[in-house]
């Protein structure tokens, strides 16, 4: 083989390692539904578990999304302490368009609450942990649950949110984003030595 062939060969397989591992990362992140079918609700009574029974059956980390449908209802990003006392007076973040998407860019805990009144009290609340990937270190802790003095649990399940990975968890993707990773340097070490 000539080594024109051999470059392009390489600048081929370089290409598609980096277009692998680009598509990898874009499906790498997982977008919740809120509420299943029900969406973003003020809660009957009659619902199989709270929106907080949900969240700690899921892990969820940076880069993920969560998308709460609602009509005649809004979404608050909050603190924990106007989550702790359903607070709307001063959010964080405030949306109204019935199709929200919120991305993680971040990890730690997120606060959420309806804006309508007596929503919140009723059990329209949620809070969710956000998880380092595996392939990120952290040099520092998440924000505790209980900041400003809150409780453990609030009847709503969170402590259960220590349980081990759920079904749905995005770790697989990491792995495959490492084996990418480790095949893409593999290529750049035999370019190297040709």
């Amino acid at each position: 083989m000539s080594s024109f062939s051999l470059q392009n060969l390489f600048k081929f397989a370089l290409f598609s390692v980096v277009f692998i591992s680009m598509a990898t990362l874009a499906i790498a992140s997982f977008q919740f539904r809120v509420g299943g079918e029900g969406g973003w609700t003020k809660p009957t009574g009659n619902e199989p578990e709270t929106y907080n029974e949900w969240a700690s059956r899921n892990r969820f980390h940076v880069g993920d999304s969560l998308y709460f449908r609602y009509s005649n209802d809004s979404v608050l990003v909050v603190n924990h302490t106007s989550y702790t006392n359903c607070s709307v007076s001063n959010p964080i973040l405030k949306f109204k368009d019935g199709d929200t998407v919120f991305e993680f860019d971040r990890y730690g805990f997120f606060y959420f609450i309806s804006g309508e009144r007596g929503h919140c009290k009723a059990g329209q609340k949620l809070i969710i942990r956000v998880m380092v990937h595996p392939a990120m270190s952290s040099p520092q802790p998440a924000q505790s649950p209980m900041e400003d003095g809150g409780s453990n649990d609030d009847g709503d399940g969170w402590d259960s949110i220590w349980g081990p990975p759920p079904h749905n968890s995005t770790i697989k993707q990491a792995v495959a984003s490492y084996f990418m990773t480790a095949l893409g340097g593999m290529l750049v070490i035999m370019y190297l030595l040709m």
